[in-house]
């Protein structure tokens, strides 16, 4: 009895040392378990190269294929105008007639110098004939020795010539009326004010009793009488800025769209290319043919565009969630071996979900589909390839 009471203390401090090296130990292998980081998993995605095509909304302006402000030649009265804001015209047609008094009397005036001319034209004619009848008798009386005196012979001879040559100037003098008068009457042709081509009037600034003048004249008015607008073909002009200039070519079919009809696209041909760009808008003018026939089109209306953006070369894209921007950096994260490393880039046009990276990247490579600068150049992560989840039904 008193071995066994001596022997089970022992025994039992045993048991409770055993126990607690035990709980030591696991406690250990629990912490250092924690302590040890885990290797991330990162989706990757592949970088593609491809040529850019896409569409992008640009705003433009319809013009009028032929615009003409409308003023007459001369200074003169409006008499009467038979169109008004609206009318259709045809070329040629008379739209407004004119009244200047003084061209009547400088036409009166040169009708009366063209009839002196030719009245005085006519007197030297008759004078040089009837010289030259009497010069002709007295040559014909001088193959007769002693008849005629040689000095009354040269004298009938001179005055032939003299009265020849002021019919030539007679001549002219009529000639030169004659053209005075022609040139009054083709003045006098500007009174009636036409139609320059099939079109439509888009504006009216005088009425009858109105001067009106030449643009440049001292009774011109700032305004044109009217202004015509050929709007059975149009030009859409679209100032295409500079970095969407590369790749375009005439003959293209280009889609738009007006306020005025929100649900119709219209289609233009592209038709000029001013091949030099706007240093203050930066911007090159890119003109389209577009067809007009029913007329609901207008100029002045101010398009939606939707422009094709091409590159004639292929370009690298990677999804628009691999971009990463800091304050110092816009980069994409390529893994190399397990390895993670930034590659600093230039982005593009977006086309879709991918967008267009310029940098230290190659076709092939495997980057991060979501880029964050929470994951540190050098860090060693575990690649998964991306698979983009279905669309919802």
């Amino acid at each position: 009895m008193i071995r066994r009471k001596l022997f089970s203390p022992v025994i039992f401090s045993s048991a409770a040392l055993w126990c607690a090296a035990c709980g030591a130990n696991s406690n250990s292998t629990t912490k250092a378990a924690q302590a040890a980081p885990a290797q991330p998993t990162v989706e990757v995605v592949k970088v593609a190269s491809k040529k850019l095509s896409i569409t992008t909304r640009l705003p433009g302006e319809l013009q009028a294929d032929e615009a003409v402000a409308v003023f007459p030649k001369v200074t003169a009265y409006v008499d009467s105008i038979s169109v008004d804001r609206g009318t259709r015209v045809r070329s040629g047609q008379v739209m407004a007639r004119l009244v200047a008094p003084e061209l009547a009397a400088q036409r009166a005036e040169a009708q009366s110098k063209l009839q002196a001319a030719e009245a005085q034209r006519a007197e030297a004619d008759s004078k040089l004939a009837s010289d030259q009848s009497t010069f002709e008798r007295l040559k014909s009386a001088s193959a007769t020795p002693g008849v005629v005196a040689g000095n009354d012979l040269e004298v009938a001879q001179r005055t032939v010539d003299a009265d020849r040559a002021k019919v030539e100037a007679m001549r002219g003098s009529a000639e030169a009326a004659k053209s005075g008068l022609k040139s009054i009457s083709e003045i006098e042709r500007y009174l009636e004010v036409r139609a320059p081509f099939d079109g439509v009037v888009t504006e009216r600034n005088v009425h009858p009793g109105s001067l009106v003048g030449p643009a440049t004249g001292a009774a011109a008015s700032s305004l044109p009488m009217v202004r015509v607008e050929k709007i059975s073909k149009l030009r859409l002009v679209v100032p295409v800025p500079e970095k969407y200039s590369a790749g375009m070519t005439t003959g293209t079919k280009v889609d738009f769209s007006v306020p005025a009809f929100p649900n119709q696209t219209f289609t233009g041909t592209v038709a000029r290319i001013a091949h030099s760009v706007d240093v203050k808008t930066r911007t090159m003018p890119v003109e389209l043919d577009i067809q007009n026939g029913d007329g609901r089109l207008s100029s002045g209306m101010f398009p939606e565009v939707l422009w094709p953006v091409r590159r004639s070369e292929a370009t690298l894209f990677v999804p628009a969630s691999a971009v990463a921007r800091t304050t110092e950096a816009t980069f994409v994260i390529r893994i190399r071996d397990g390895n993670t490393e930034w590659v600093n880039v230039q982005t593009g046009e977006q086309d879709g979900k991918s967008i267009e990276v310029f940098g230290g990247l190659r076709e092939g490579d495997e980057v991060a589909v979501r880029g964050t600068d929470e994951l540190r150049a050098g860090n060693h992560v575990t690649t998964k390839p991306f698979v983009e989840a279905a669309p919802a039904k």
